[in-house]
Formats: C-alpha cells, structure tokens, sequence
C-alpha cells in the first residue's frame, strides 16, 4: 500500500504553527478556503506554482513541505505500532499523519523501537549461549567443582580439630592447589566473556573460525568471481580469522565451493537474472541449468545492493547440524546446539530433491516474515552401491509488510530453550522465557 501524500498535513501544521487562519493563507496564496481545506487534509495533490506559492507565504522551503518524514521511518512506526496491541486499539490515528505532524518525535519513537529490538536478541543470543556453549559450559563446570572441592575441604578442617599434623598439612596444601586453580579457570572463564569466545582467546571452535571470516567479507569474495590460480590461497593467507588448521580446512572448502559456484553462475549475469526472475532459487536455478542449492548459495554471496532483497541462509548435513550460518535481520540463527526442529531446514531432510516453500515467522508479534526456500540435495553423484549424503539448504528472503498476511504464516522458533510456544509439538524441553517475552 502505497503511503498517503502528507504535504497538505506539514502546510496546516506549517499554517498553525504561524498563528495564520487558513482563509488568511488562501487568500495570500490566490486560492479558494474550501480548496485549502481539501489539500491541508491530503484529499488533493499539489505541486508547481501553487506549492512555490504557499511555501512563499509560509516563508519555508518548498522540500519542507514535500518531503517531511522518510518512507522508513513510517514503515518503523507501522512495526512499532503493530508491536504493542493496545496501543494499535487506543489509538487509530496512521502512523504518517503522526510522522507528518511530529517528525522529531517520530524519529525518537522509531529509535527508542529500534532499541527494544536490539535488546531482545541480545537476550536471546546471550541466553543461547549460556545454554548452550561448551566452552562456556566447561569453564563454569570448572569454577564449580573447585568451588565445591576447597569447601570440602575447608569443612573438614574446621570440624576435625583433632586432625595429625601431616594430615592438616595435606589438607592445606589441597586448599591451596584447589584456590590457586579456582583463580585461573576464573580469570579464563572472565577472559572468554570479555572478549566474546573469539578466534584470539583460542577457545573458538573452527565453524567459529569460519563464521567470523565469512562475516568479515560480507560472504562475498570478489577475486574468486574472475578466478586465477593461486587466489584462494592468497585470501587464507590475507586473514587474521583462521587461528586453526581445521578452521583453515573448512575456509578453503568453502571458497573452493564458492569459485565453482561463481564459474557456473558469473556475478553479472546471476545479478540480472535475479532482477529478472525475482528471488526465486528454483527459477534461477532453471535458467544456468544447474541445482538449487547451487542458486541458494549463490545468491546468498552476492554483495548487497539496494534493489536486491535481503537474504539469507542456514545449510546442515544429514545429522541436523548446522554448517553454515548466514543471518538475516529478524530470524535469529543458533549459534551453539540444536535448532528449531520446525524450520523447512529439516523437514527437506525427510524429502529430499523436493523443493520446499514456505512462509514463516519467528516473532510472536507480528512484526515480520519472510519467504524460506529449502532442499535436500546430495553432496556428490550418485553412485551404485552407495547411500547417497544429503545435505540440507535453507533461504531466507525478508518479505515486506505488504507481501504476508499473519493467516498465511507458519511459527517456528531459534531453539526450543528461548523459544516461548510452548503448545509446539516439536518442544525437546521447556522454554526458559516467559509468554510475555
């Protein structure tokens, strides 16, 4: 739905703001009252003369009038306002007339909205991997069980006064190990959280490695979309990200897949084909006559631009675990564990070479959804005699408000342990968020 022209709201306010009565305007500007009355309520159209003409008289610029609040900030204060139920009931009034009468409020709402985002999947990224880091885990064991060791032994020497000499003394050498070994695992349990389990604390697992290199490049390497020997080599080498050999392993097979990728589906010609076809990965994998996880991986390596979606995308082999992570604003990805076992993801597991799509949404209120694609492709050719390994492969287009409707839509979570559905058949154990989450 197109938005509603607000420069007849910005003249009145414009007009108010000045003390002037609105026949008083009219007549300065050569115009009827009644029509006036028509533009200030948006119900006619304005521009040239009669524009220039106002904005004379109101002693502004004529983009003042015009332009007024942007488009996002209106679509912000749409979400926001879908956001909070009883507020969308008290209050009918449409979020371009307040942005049009209020713009630095506007602006201050759709900040403080944009917070409250950022805020809830730092909780659940954080509670993600509280629940489920294994380094994490290790460490807190660690500081734990020590804890739990100098209290024994500290109980046994404040309860057994009549304790031998030799016996104290092993005892307090035990306190004194036990302490001294409480103080590192808690200095490197500290050290991990400061600096977030990075590739630097060398407590990083390789898929770590390998999330935070492909981050880094945006999932986009422009040498390998020209080839030429040796490139891949050169981009190991140009990164600071690879700590590991397996990390390094893993990089290299995914930029040895990426050149193949980008040999049979040249940048360019992807580019227009998906300005062409739209991002539909079965469409464009039809037109370079190859597979669709091809396509997906492709498209999801394209460097963003304004006329293309935003995509992402999330790849797991036969067990379920995830191998590539690609986020997408709005659809939280695991980083440690098991993901929702609802996602297309895994239901293409169970068919595969079976296009699956689907609309879903991970958020209970409402605010967005996206398109997902997935399939199951196997990782080599065929082969009589043997079982063929699939993996799985999972677009993520987002979808504009305009593009769903909440009837249409299937609710998946990140994890069943931050995810609030309690009701879902799917649930392996309960959810540590409360509904009104």
């Amino acid at each position: 739905m197109p938005q509603r022209q607000l420069t007849g709201t910005r003249i009145r306010e414009r007009r108010i703001m000045q003390g002037m009565r609105q026949a008083e305007l009219a007549r300065a500007a050569g115009i009827s009252a009644s029509y006036l009355n028509l533009i200030e309520h948006n119900r006619r159209r304005i521009g040239g003369k009669l524009l220039l003409a106002l904005a004379d008289v109101l002693q502004v610029e004529p983009s003042v009038l015009t332009e007024g609040a942007e488009v996002a900030v209106i679509a912000r204060l749409g979400e926001a306002r879908a956001a909070d139920s009883a507020a969308a009931v008290a209050e009918q009034e449409a979020p371009e007339d307040f942005a049009g009468r209020f713009p630095g409020w506007a602006e201050l709402l759709v900040r403080r909205h944009r917070r409250v985002l950022e805020l809830e999947r730092t909780v659940e990224t954080l509670t993600d991997r509280l629940t489920h880091d294994p380094h994490l885990a290790a460490a807190l064991h660690e500081v734990l069980s020590t804890v739990t060791a100098i209290r024994s032994t500290a109980a046994i020497l404040a309860d057994t006064p009549e304790l031998e000499r030799e016996w104290r003394d092993r005892f307090h050498r035990n306190v004194n190990e036990d302490a001294r070994r409480l103080a590192e695992s808690a200095q490197s349990l500290v050290s991990y959280l400061d600096e977030g389990g990075e590739a630097e604390t060398g407590l990083a697992s390789p898929q770590d490695e390998l999330d935070a290199f492909l981050t880094d490049a945006e999932y986009h390497f422009a040498e390998l979309e020209a080839g030429g020997a040796g490139t891949i080599d050169a981009i190991l080498q140009g990164t600071g990200r690879l700590q590991s050999t397996a990390g390094r392993s893993l990089a290299r097979h995914y930029l040895e897949s990426y050149a193949e990728d980008a040999a049979r589906m040249p940048l360019a010609k992807t580019t227009v084909a998906l300005r062409d076809l739209g991002p539909d990965p079965a469409a464009l994998a039809r037109r370079f006559g190859t597979g669709v996880a091809r396509a997906m991986r492709r498209m999801a390596a394209l460097p963003p631009t304004e006329d293309l979606p935003r995509i992402g995308m999330v790849s797991c082999d036969a067990s379920g675990t995830l191998i590539f992570r690609k986020s997408l604003e709005g659809f939280a990805l695991p980083r440690f564990g098991a993901a929702c076992p609802k996602w297309p993801l895994f239901q293409a597991l169970s068919r595969p070479l079976l296009p699956i799509r689907r609309v879903v949404q991970q958020d209970m209120r409402g605010r967005s959804a996206f398109l997902a694609f997935a399939i199951a492709e196997p990782v080599s050719a065929p082969d009589f005699g043997t079982d063929p390994l699939f993996q799985a492969h999972m677009l993520l287009v987002a979808l504009d408000p305009s593009e769903w409707k909440q009837d249409d839509v299937g609710g998946l979570g990140v994890g069943c342990r931050i995810c609030p559905r309690e009701t879902c058949e799917g649930r392996r154990e309960p959810s540590i968020l409360t509904d009104g989450f």
